[in-house]
């Protein structure tokens, strides 16, 4: 199974509006991170190429070793998948950056 983790800011001592993620702060980090674009919909392909989804949303893709790896803004947070070993250190600085904490889920 593919762990999933969640980067937010709920759990900190801060007041409200700040510990919402804005759109807004996710497109001017990953602005300045190299081999990240923005999209408004991220479309899988199922293996074969038969089948594809695609999932309207806010998604900071990151191409890594010939993989697109989506980082997704939802409802104030980032979620990404931890399925490529590389993600986990990409999380770190991003949450970092963003004074962020990082959970499963």
């Amino acid at each position: 199974m593919v762990q999933r983790y969640r980067i937010t800011r709920e759990h900190q001592d801060i007041g409200e509006p700040e510990k919402t993620i804005t759109l807004d702060e996710c497109r001017a980090l990953f602005a300045q991170l190299p081999d990240f674009d923005y999209a408004s919909v991220y479309t899988v392909k199922g293996s074969g190429g038969a089948t594809t989804m695609s999932i309207d949303g806010d998604f900071f893709l990151w191409r890594h070793d010939g993989a697109q790896i989506p980082f997704r803004h939802y409802r104030g947070d980032l979620y990404v998948s931890g399925a490529h070993e590389a993600v986990v250190p990409k999380m770190i600085e991003v949450a970092s950056a963003l004074r962020a904490d990082i959970e499963e889920g």
